[in-house]
């Protein structure tokens, strides 16, 4: 295989990595700003919800650009 294949792949690989991370990353993240609110102003469980779903909003939304990234250079 030639070196500028290996490269490429190793690239795309990093890429859809990247996107699998931020969206794990985002869900945590949404999560614990909504606990972290939640128990500062004592809405249990509203805000936790609030954070989980604008977290895995965030995420699906980075993993479709990343994906979308990826698509266009193929």
């Amino acid at each position: 295989m030639p070196e500028d294949d290996k490269q490429e792949i190793n690239r795309k690989s990093g890429l859809a990595y990247a996107a699998a991370f931020s969206l794990f990353a985002a869900v945590i993240a949404g999560l614990g700003v909504g606990w972290l609110l939640d128990r500062w102003l004592g809405t249990q469980p509203w805000l936790l919800v609030t954070g989980l779903v604008l977290g895995a909003a965030a995420g699906f939304y980075e993993l479709i650009r990343t994906s979308s990234k990826l698509s266009q250079d193929e």
